[in-house]
């Protein structure tokens, strides 16, 4: 029997906390969705705002203070915040594609070598034991490899070395300008930094080191608790992990995971006994963080994006816009204005759809108030190149 596209959007929409806000803590929710995006620091409150009854934002405020959720470059070699827990495994599953990308052709521009950033690595998580500037960090490398190479080693370790963003402060926590301080391992957050060399790794399309094998398979069965059912293509996005490690990952837990038939006879993968709740089963409007992980976790992407507004919602640069979310399915964008919440759809909607969203933005307004009333409002260009759509001003 296979599951349809509307069974798959709704054990999506049920393994990330949008069939029904959750009377959950940030850190049980952070673990419950895996990793939240977190390109723009106004992002992981949303997508919580999104998932959690009575939401707390300080209370996210304090798990970045206290290095319960992290935030570092991880899954798609972009921005992630995660639990404290799942960060050195993610890192480690990451670990090859970040050496095959930042320590490539920009790095050896520079005429640096992957051998000279695992020289590097150890004294830059040393001299990271405390929050440092990218002005510092550049300093720093200047000071040992010179002017000209500085800005390249910097593009190439920011990302390829164990750090973390520090919390800046400000109303979601960090600033435009970051800072960089070195990740502890282990479950306690405040546990010591790590020492000596980083072990190399070879590029994605190679074997995977068996330390990288293992971390690689708790990451897939990690990424199909929070985002399952799911292809090896799909898999293979989320993680920007080359297919045919993930499938030897996935053949390596034949008996941990099950295969489902998906639309058109897709091979899905899941864990057993997960939730996978009725295709008729209601799914709230929702107002979607800019990039939000439910649009960007899959390779097919029409699970929960329309094929025909795809390219409307993710911009050739990358950019993620805030979506409007009804009956599980992307439906227009969203953005904070003067008086309330500009939603644009791009094509009709009921009435009742309307009513749930003008809910959703009083109470995205409240959040947005305290905090930054025009969270986004730099990405505004946009609008002026999307097509006309039924425009409503959502008071708060």
């Amino acid at each position: 029997m296979e599951m349809t596209a509307r069974e798959l959007n709704r054990a999506t929409l049920g393994r990330q906390l949008l069939l029904l806000r959750e009377p959950l803590g940030v850190l049980d929710t952070v673990r419950r969705v895996v990793a939240l995006q977190a390109q723009q620091a106004a992002s992981p409150y949303v997508a919580l705002w999104n998932r959690i009854g009575d939401f707390a934002p300080a209370e996210l405020d304090a798990a970045f203070t206290r290095g319960e959720v992290v935030k570092a470059t991880l899954m798609r070699i972009t921005l992630h915040a995660v639990h404290c827990d799942d960060y050195q495994v993610f890192r480690e599953a990451m670990r090859p594609t970040l050496h095959a990308s930042r320590l490539g052709y920009r790095f050896a521009a520079a005429g640096l070598t992957p051998a000279d950033a695992e020289e590097l690595v150890p004294e830059l998580v040393r001299f990271a034991q405390q929050p440092r500037t990218v002005a510092e960090m550049e300093a720093w490398l200047e000071q040992r490899l010179g002017t000209d190479k500085k800005a390249g080693a910097w593009w190439g370790l920011r990302s390829y070395a164990p750090l973390l963003h520090a919390p800046t402060g400000g109303p979601w926590s960090f600033g435009h300008r970051p800072s960089y301080t070195a990740a502890r391992t282990g479950r306690n957050p405040q546990g010591p930094v790590p020492q000596g060399p980083v072990p190399q790794g070879p590029t994605p399309e190679g074997p995977l080191p068996e330390g990288s094998e293992d971390a690689l398979r708790t990451l897939i069965l990690r990424y199909l608790q929070g985002f399952g059912p799911a292809s090896v293509a799909d898999v293979a996005q989320f993680a920007m992990v080359q297919r045919a490690p993930i499938r030897a990952a996935l053949h390596a837990l034949d008996g941990t995971v099950e295969q489902l038939k998906g639309p058109g006879g897709t091979t899905l993968f899941d864990i057993p006994g997960a939730p996978r709740p009725p295709a008729d089963t209601p799914a709230p409007p929702r107002l979607m963080a800019m990039w939000d992980s439910v649009l960007l976790a899959y390779a097919d992407r029409s699970r929960v994006i329309p094929p025909e507004l795809r390219r409307l919602v993710i911009r050739n640069n990358g950019d993620v816009l805030p979506t409007l979310l009804v009956d599980g399915h992307v439906a227009g964008v969203w953005r904070p204005v003067d008086g309330g919440i500009e939603a644009t759809a791009f094509h009709d909607l009921p009435s009742d759809a309307w009513d749930g969203l003008a809910a959703e933005a009083e109470s995205l307004m409240t959040l947005l108030a305290e905090r930054d009333p025009r969270a986004y409002s730099r990405y505004d260009h946009w609008w002026a190149k999307l097509p006309d759509g039924h425009v409503r001003v959502l008071p708060g």
